[in-house]
Parts: structure tokens; sequence; C-alpha cells
């Protein structure tokens, strides 16, 4: 930088940086510095900045903020801050230090090539071994016309995925393993799945470089899936195939994109309630530099140490004005600039936790979110429980939110491996869960039902281990869930037994078939529809290595799973019973015929008060150009006679058997089977869809 830059006072609003024609605006919120530096830096990578532009009170404060306009800056320019203030850390929270290099909370794009975290805890300077962020002109991007697919809730089936760990494995042959560029050469497989939206492990800008501990086999193990955020307005630098300017910014704009293209939207998994600042013992990044009392969760008794109600260190205090003002502008940023079809919110309750962290009855931030007319049409998803112990299945506040249904996956797990006495509540879920999300007046689509997720075992493991197996995370197995609910049929781990591996794939297709005929919003795992292992990892959060990458030879050689997941998904478009958006309430169609009427292996005898009872089934009326359908679950190990309901001037037809092979087990509409009684033999642990089509006889039964 040859000639001083010219500075003026600029503007406080927005946040961040903002590039205009003679310059660029720097803002950042800090309520109680006393002396703010804005650094500039000529490359990414120089030790020190090449100009320091010291921002005076009188001149670049506005109340809170703190403001310059540089002239002759643009895109590209790599900027930092250090900050001075009251250090008092037990009574006030203050963690001023200026030897400790921050970055902008508003970057939209982050530089860590120099970046040593041990360099940013402790009394020394920093800036040889800081983070730095980038300027970002946001509107030098073509977007062809793009806009967001606000596709129904009531039609959307999502895939949930991690970016590197889709496309890192060999098999992947990727051009760019592991980047949000790689991604997109998956779009063809998804396309013929028939999934509507990808919910994309956390893709803001985290700190991968921290070594968690040495795994058994000596390997340093790492933050694998990005549930330690640093940059809210950034995308992960590592997930960019060239981690300058236009890898940062284009190639994710790229990927969103090529997946509406495709007709996939894109949903982020968002993690607000924590950062990577960690504890009193964590590094200075940012937010602990510049409000620490502000933005974090602090004990009133001894402000030096945090609350901690996520199990990461500290916790964000969300309903901070200024705070909540940050939260929501993010996710408005990455609707506005990066056509973002919506957001899941991991660890959500603790998100409505107030000042002391107490439960908030009105909590300000989630509503603002759920009023917000820039998200009115975008996606919002809860995983209602917080690491602090509130749990808010059906009761998370606001209407809009849809929710993690942890109750579906644990009630559908425990009756397709045979627990007794849960037909209640099978039905329940296959209706939408209204116990849980009725009393809220809410709606089936208010549910996110799900079998597996990233956290836990995969659907193969799910049917293959009795018991984790988390021994390479070096946590000594006392990591990861204990009671996951599986059942490895009868051998722990992989077999050649043919018996086993039959009944696996068969228990894998029921619990797939409750999952998509159920009303609510199906989640998918990644890899599940090929039967992707993790060997019995139920918590493969450090593993970034095959153990958690996705193995596509296997979806070359696991085409029974394949086939039935995609042709399942179809047989989920073909009747709109399953994805209507109301709960079952009794109402008649053209035939008198109930929307839902509950059996078991006898007519209207479903066996409610039955502590024995592994069998469940329901005749379904058709609305809509529907036929009306008769679903039955037979999850005891032997064989039962079904009856079968009369419909006059119609036949039953077999739909779905997870009985049969493929591809017998669902049958393409137009080559339905006819049963030609009313009475049908459902084989043990299996699922029976039946459709009543018109008696071509015209016979009256």
């Amino acid at each position: 930088m040859t000639e001083a830059p010219q500075i003026t006072a600029g503007r406080p609003q927005p946040l961040g940086t903002t590039v205009n024609a003679d310059g660029v605006n720097f803002s950042v919120f800090s309520e109680h510095a006393t002396r703010v530096d804005l650094l500039l830096f000529d490359k990414c990578d120089d030790p020190e900045p090449s100009r320091t532009i010291q921002l005076h009170p009188d001149r670049h404060r506005s109340f809170h903020f703190w403001h310059c306009h540089v002239r002759g800056l643009g895109a590209g320019q790599v900027y930092a801050y250090r900050m001075d203030g009251p250090h008092d850390t037990s009574r006030s929270g203050a963690r001023f230090d200026h030897r400790k290099v921050l970055l902008d909370p508003y970057a939209r794009a982050n530089i860590n090539s120099r970046w040593q975290r041990t360099q940013a805890i402790g009394l020394d300077d920093n800036v040889a071994h800081s983070m730095r962020s980038l300027v970002v002109d946001l509107d030098d991007y073509d977007w062809e016309g793009d806009q967001p697919l606000r596709t129904p809730m009531s039609e959307t089936v999502i895939y949930e995925l991690h970016v590197r760990g889709a496309t890192a494995s060999p098999t992947a042959r990727a051009e760019n393993p592991g980047t949000f560029s790689a991604l997109t050469e998956k779009i063809p497989h998804l396309q013929r799945l028939g999934i509507t939206a990808v919910e994309l492990l956390p893709v803001f800008d985290f700190d991968e470089t921290q070594v968690l501990r040495t795994g058994p086999d000596g390997s340093e193990l790492h933050n694998y899936w990005g549930y330690d955020p640093y940059g809210f307005f950034a995308p992960h630098t590592g997930y960019c195939s060239e981690p300058h300017l236009a890898g940062h910014i284009a190639e994710f704009r790229d990927m969103v994109k090529a997946f509406h293209k495709a007709g996939i939207e894109v949903i982020l998994d968002v993690v607000f309630n924590h950062t990577s600042e960690g504890n009193e013992y964590g590094p200075t990044i940012s937010f602990r530099g510049q409000a620490n009392e502000a933005y974090y969760h602090l004990w009133p008794q001894d402000r030096s140490h945090y609350m901690d109600f996520t199990g990461c260190g500290n916790a964000v205090n969300a309903n901070h004005p200024m705070v909540t003002k940050f939260i929501l502008e993010s996710l408005e940023y990455w609707v506005t600039e990066h056509h973002v079809d919506g957001f899941r919110f991991d660890l959500a309750s603790e998100l409505s936790r107030g000042a002391l962290g107490y439960e908030m009855a009105v909590p300000p931030v989630l509503w603002a979110i759920e009023l917000s007319q820039v998200l009115a049409e975008t996606k919002i998803i809860a995983e209602p429980w917080d690491g602090g112990g509130l749990y808010q299945v059906g009761r998370f506040p606001g209407k809009r939110w849809a929710q993690w249904n942890g109750p579906f996956r644990d009630d559908v797990r425990r009756f397709v491996r045979g627990d007794a006495g849960l037909v209640g509540d099978i039905a329940a879920r296959i209706g939408g869960s209204e116990d849980l999300f009725g009393p809220q007046q809410e709606l089936p689509t208010n549910s996110i039902n799900f079998i597996t997720c990233h956290d836990g075992f995969t659907l193969n493991d799910l049917v293959s281990y009795d018991e984790k197996h988390n021994h390479a995370n070096g946590e000594a197995g006392a990591d990861g869930a204990g009671e996951n609910f599986s059942w490895n049929c009868g051998v722990e781990g992989p077999t050649d037994d043919p018996e086993v591996e039959r009944l696996r794939v068969r228990q894998m297709k029921n619990l797939l078939a409750v999952l998509m005929l159920s009303r609510g919003v199906p989640m998918l795992l990644a890899g599940d529809e090929f039967r992707n292992s993790q060997g019995g990892n139920n918590n493969a959060y450090c593993q970034d290595n095959p153990t958690s990458w996705l193995d596509w030879d296997q979806a070359e050689k696991e085409q029974e799973t394949w086939n039935f997941t995609r042709r399942l998904i179809e047989l989920r478009r073909r009747y709109r019973t399953f994805r209507e958006p109301r709960f079952y309430n009794g109402h008649l169609n053209s035939r008198l015929l109930p929307d839902v009427t509950w059996h078991g292996t006898r007519l209207e005898q479903p066996g409610w008060e039955d502590t024995h009872a592994r069998v469940l089934a329901c005749t379904l009326g058709g609305f809509n150009q529907d036929p009306d359908l008769h679903l039955m679950l037979n999850m005891y190990h032997l064989g039962l006679d079904f009856e079968l309901p009369r419909i006059r001037g119609r036949r039953w037809h077999r739909v779905l058997d997870t009985a049969r092979p493929g591809p017998y087990d669902i049958l393409p509409a137009g080559q339905e089977e006819l049963i030609d009684d009313y009475t049908f033999h459902a084989h043990g642990r299996s699922v029976v869809l039946l459709a009543a089509l018109p008696d071509e006889k015209g016979t009256s039964r």
C-alpha cells in the first residue's frame, strides 16, 4: 500500500463491509471498547498489516458501532481488527485484549492460511498467526434468474449430507473432492433418488485445524462435522476448491444454482447456539474480544466462567438485542445473497434461553426469525432440544417451525426391531404425531420424521450392531448415545450369512417404508439408500476419513436398497394420502370410508391396550383421485393372516411388500398384483401396502 488512503467517518449500518464506487465502508459492534484499530493487509499471508487505522471515538463511533470509510479499497482487501477496553472478567465479563487480532463477525469470507489456534490463547500477540477477513463484492455474480424454489413442506423429502464426506472418497471420482463444486457432480444421483432438498451439515466457517485428541492409531483427530463455527456469514474455507475470494462466494453460489436447476432445494444446518471460542480457556477469535458480555451466557456469580447449555464450552446469548440482530441478519443474508431455501437449527432450544439461562415463554430471536418478511417463505427447522436438558418437541416456540421428531425415530426403531406394546405410539407417528403437534394447533408438516441422521448409527449399522463401536474416536467408548434401539439381526457387524443379510435388508426396508408412508416431512441420511456403513461408529464427528466418507462403489453394489428407496419415494409421490398436510380426522370420502380406520390382524381391533402387540394395520380412505389403501405392519417374527375390508366395486391389489425381493417389493402403477381373497398373509417382520382398485369385472363383493 504505497499511498495513505483517504479515511472518512463512514456509516454505522450495515455492519461488516460494504463496497461502493470509491471505496469500502467498515462497521463493527462493540459497546464497551475504548479503542478499535482496523488492520489492512496487502496479502492474505502477510505476517503484519501494511497499515493500521485507529478509529477515533469522536469521529468513528455512533453509539455502539465503530465505523469508517476508506477510499481506494475494494473487493479482495484483507483486513482484521484489534480492540482494547476493560478486562474485568469476574464482574462485567469483559475480555478485551489488544494483543489479539479479531475477525469481523459479519465477514463474508475469511482466510486461515496463517492460523494457529494456540496463539489465540494466552498473553502473546498473535498477529502473525491470526485469521483475517476478506472484503467481498456481492454484486459481481450472474445468478441467471435463479431464485429459491419454495417447495411446499408437504412435498418435501430431505437428504442430510456432509459436504466433504459426500465426495472425499476416491470412489466419488470427483474433480475437486470434498468441495462445494464436487457436490454438484452428485446431483444426477439425487435426482434419480427423488429427493427434493439437501440439508448440508454446517458450511459456516469453522476451525478444522484444532486437534481434538490423538486416536488409538496415533492419528490426529479434528472437528469434521463443523458444529463449531466462527464465521456466520462466510462459506467454509475448507470446502472451496480455491480458497480465495471467488472460491468462497462464487463456488457456493454455483452449487446452489446447480441444485436449483435440478429442482433440489438447499437447506443449511446452522449453529447459533455456541461458537468456536469455547470456554474461558479457549481462543479469542472475534466475539469474546469485541463484546464477550453480549454474545455469551456468563455465570452471574462469576462472569469469568461461561454457562454451557451445548456441551461445547459456551452458549450464545441469542436473545440479547445485538445478538438477535446478528442472527437474523445472518439468516437473511444467506437467503437474499445466496438463495438458500431453508435452515435447520442445531440445538435450537438454546436459542429460547434468556439472559440468565432460563427458558423464555416468548424468545425474541425465535419469533423474529418466524416473522421476518425476508424469511417468510424459507423453511425453518428446529432441533428442539439442547445440551442443558431443555426438551421442546411439540412445544417449540412459534407456529411455523418444523421440528426434528425424536419420538418418531425412537418409536419406529423400537417397533421395527420387535419391541411389543407400541402400536398406539406407532399409529400416532404414522398419522403425523398429532399427540405432539396437535395440542399446539400445528400440522404434520411441523414434524421432520427421521430414522437416522448424522448423529448416530447409519441405517445399515442400525440393523447390524447391538452396540456402538467408537474406539477410533479416542474417548474409550464414552462418547455417542448408549441406547440406539438397534438390533444386529443375530450377528454383530459384517457377516457372510445369507439369512442374516436377507433379514437385514428386510429390516432396512421396513424402517424406510414406515418413514415414507407416514404423514410429516421425511428425512434420509446420505448413503442409507446404498447401505453406507461407519463400522458401528455412532458418533463420527472426528472421523474425516473413510469411516464417514460415502463409498460410491457401495452405491453400485447395493442395488437392492437403492432401487427400493428410489421406488418408495416414487410411491409416496403416487399417493397424496401420505403427503396430506393435516392430521387424520375421520372425514369420509365418496365411498363413505373414513380417512383412517385402525386394525390389528382383525378388522377394527388394533389392540391399543395389548402389551404384547407387534402388529398394526389401517385402512386409508382415498381422496382427490387416490385409491383407498390398506397398510399392514407385522413386526412379529412369524407370518400372520390379516383380515381385509370389503369395498363395493373394488378389489385389493398388492403395491408394496418388504418380504419380497426387488423388483417385486414395490410394483409400479398399472402393474399392481390382484389379491383374490379378503385375508392377506403378511410374512414375519414385513410391511405391506395394498390399493383398492376398481373391479374390472364389476363384481360386487
